[in-house]
């Protein structure tokens, strides 16, 4: 019997930076928003469920309109956890913060959004990171 395998193709077309900040996660958000005049609001945790019942939850923070999204994730899950890797992208797991841009928001330049966030007291450094070269980039496709 022939066995079918379904590939499924996602595209990546979002601007992609981690945030090194030991602030909360709600502090950081609030910042955003002043600085970006954003709304960046609570959202449900994200869940990602293992076998044997593990789960990881990522604080999640998101801001929409019809053209544009950003979303702020905190990088270590909530809690305590079993797993070695904790971490949404554990590739980058040394960045407290996530932070994905979608849409027409996106086209600032990205070195101008990365100086205006250095602007930010409670952000030590900011990267931005190409989700293709992530290993775990699937994480954040919803």
């Amino acid at each position: 019997m022939k066995t079918l395998r379904l590939d499924i193709e996602y595209e990546y077309d979002f601007d992609l930076y981690g945030l090194v900040s030991p602030g909360k996660e709600y502090t950081v958000a609030w910042w955003l928003n002043k600085l970006f005049k954003l709304h960046l609001k609570k959202q449900q945790d994200l869940c990602y469920l293992f076998g044997s019942n593990e789960k990881l939850l990522i604080s999640n923070y998101e801001f929409s309109t019809e053209h544009s999204t950003v979303r702020l994730f905190r990088n270590k899950a909530l809690g305590t956890n079993t797993f070695k890797k904790p971490f949404l992208l554990p590739e980058i797991k040394e960045y407290d913060y996530v932070l994905q841009v979608t849409g027409t928001f996106s086209n600032l330049y990205p070195q101008e959004l990365i100086g205006k966030i250095h602007n930010i007291p409670l952000v030590q450094y900011v990267k931005q990171f190409d989700p293709l070269t992530l290993k775990f980039k699937e994480n954040l496709i919803f």
